[in-house]
C-alpha cells in the first residue's frame, strides 16, 4: 500500500525514477498509467526517463489515479530542478576561482567585511555576497573616480574590491546632505589641518567634511590597487573620499585630499574618473591636480619661492610657516617638480603607517574609519 509519504534520500532524486517505483509496487505498466491519466505513453515515459518535468496539473493527475498527494510530486520535482541548478552553480563558481588571485582576500577578512576560509568555492561565495551580485563578471556596476600610482598597472579587481570596501563603509557613516557652498568655504579650515597631527586632522576631516555632506574615510592600501584616494557618490545628497596611505608621505596623503575634493567641487556627480597609468591623465585628472596645488600653495606664490636661490632646509620651514602649512607640503612639491633631489629633506616629511612610525622621522598612523 502507498501511504504517500514523501520519501527522503541523501541524494535528490529525478521524480520519475520514484514514479517508476511506485508503478512497481503496484504492477502497473506506463501504457496502463497513461490510459487511466488521458496521456499519451511517450509523455509518461519521458518523466520517467527524466526528460519531461511534472507539471501542477500532472501531479493532479498523478494523486488522483496513484493516491500519492499532489505536493509530493511538485517537491519532488522542485527538489530535482534544485540540484541541477545547484549543480551548475558549482561549476559557475569553479569557473570563478581563478579570479580570486586578483582580490584581497585575507586583506577584507581582516577588514570582517568577508568571513575567513580557505575553500576557493566558499570564498568565490563571499565575494559574491560582499559585493552584492550573482557573478563576479557583473563586478563592472562598481565604478568610481579614483587615482591610483602611475609606475604599475592596477588589478582591476582588487581596485573593485576597495572600492566596495569604502563604499559599505561609508553607508555607516551619518552626515549632513551635501553642501557645494559649504565645502567651498570650508577648503581654508581643511588646509590649516595640514599643520596637525595626523590622527588629530583625521578626525577633525571626518566632522568638518560631514558638515557639508561629504563622508570622509580612511582604508588600509590593498595589493595591486597603487590607489592613493577615491571619489564618489552614495546618492545626490552625500560625496564620498576614501584614503589610503599608499606613498606614506603626508604631504601625498594632503595632496590627495584636496584632489578629491577637486573633484567634487569641479566635476559631475555621475562622471567616472581613472588615471590609467599606462595612459595620459584625463582632462578631470589634471583638473583636479591643479586644484590641489594651487590650494596647497598658490601658483604665483610657490614660483616665486622656487625661484629663490636659497631652496634651503631653513627657507623652507620659514616658508611652510608662513603659508601655514605642514613644510612636508613644500618638499614633496619641490621634489615633484624637479627643483631638489627626491631624497633631499625627507627629514621634514612625515611617515604614515597603519601600525605606526615605520622608520626614525616623526611618524603618526591615520585613524581608522
Amino acid at each position: 500500500m502507498i501511504d504517500g509519504r514523501q520519501p527522503h534520500s541523501d541524494f535528490p532524486i529525478p521524480p520519475g525514477e520514484y514514479l517508476a517505483e511506485v508503478l512497481g509496487e503496484i504492477s502497473m505498466t506506463q501504457i496502463e498509467l497513461a490510459r487511466r491519466m488521458g496521456r499519451p505513453p511517450q509523455a509518461i515515459n519521458e518523466i520517467i526517463r527524466a526528460e519531461k518535468m511534472i507539471t501542477p496539473e500532472t501531479a493532479l493527475q498523478l494523486e488522483h489515479v496513484l493516491s500519492v498527494p499532489a505536493h509530493v510530486w511538485t517537491g519532488l520535482q522542485a527538489e530535482y530542478q534544485l540540484v541541477l541548478v545547484r549543480k551548475q552553480e558549482i561549476e559557475a563558481l569553479q569557473k570563478e576561482v581563478s579570479l580570486l588571485k586578483d582580490i584581497p582576500y585575507s586583506d577584507l577578512a581582516k577588514l570582517d567585511l568577508v568571513e575567513r576560509s580557505g575553500d576557493p568555492i566558499q570564498r568565490v561565495r563571499e565575494i559574491r555576497r560582499f559585493f552584492g551580485v550573482a557573478s563576479l563578471k557583473n563586478l563592472e556596476l562598481y565604478s568610481a573616480a579614483f587615482r591610483v600610482g602611475r609606475k604599475r598597472a592596477a588589478s582591476w579587481l582588487a581596485t573593485a574590491a576597495w572600492l566596495r570596501a569604502a563604499e559599505l563603509r561609508a553607508k555607516a557613516f551619518k552626515t549632513e546632505r551635501f553642501d557645494k557652498a559649504k565645502l567651498n568655504a570650508m577648503v581654508p579650515k581643511i588646509r590649516r589641518l595640514t599643520t596637525e597631527n595626523i590622527e588629530t586632522a583625521c578626525s577633525k576631516l571626518q566632522e568638518t567634511l560631514g558638515g557639508s555632506g561629504v563622508i570622509f574615510l580612511t582604508l588600509p592600501h590593498f595589493p595591486k590597487t597603487y590607489l592613493h584616494g577615491a571619489t564618489f557618490w552614495l546618492s545626490e545628497e552625500n560625496a564620498v573620499m576614501a584614503l589610503t596611505i599608499r606613498g606614506a608621505w603626508v604631504d601625498i596623503f594632503w595632496f590627495s585630499i584636496f584632489h578629491e575634493i577637486g573633484h567634487i567641487l569641479l566635476h559631475s556627480k555621475n562622471a567616472t574618473f581613472v588615471e590609467d597609468p599606462n595612459k595620459p591623465q584625463t582632462k578631470e585628472e589634471v583638473e583636479a591636480d591643479e586644484y590641489a596645488k594651487n590650494v596647497l600653495i598658490p601658483r604665483q606664490t610657490y614660483q616665486k619661492f622656487r625661484a629663490a636661490i636659497n631652496l634651503s632646509s631653513q627657507a623652507i620651514r620659514q616658508f611652510a610657516k608662513q603659508q601655514a602649512i605642514d613644510p612636508a607640503i613644500v618638499v614633496g612639491r619641490l621634489q615633484h617638480d624637479g627643483a631638489i633631489a627626491h631624497h633631499v629633506y625627507n627629514s621634514l616629511r612625515t611617515r604614515l603607517t597603519w601600525g605606526g612610525p615605520t622608520d626614525r622621522t616623526t611618524a603618526a598612523k591615520p585613524q581608522r574609519s
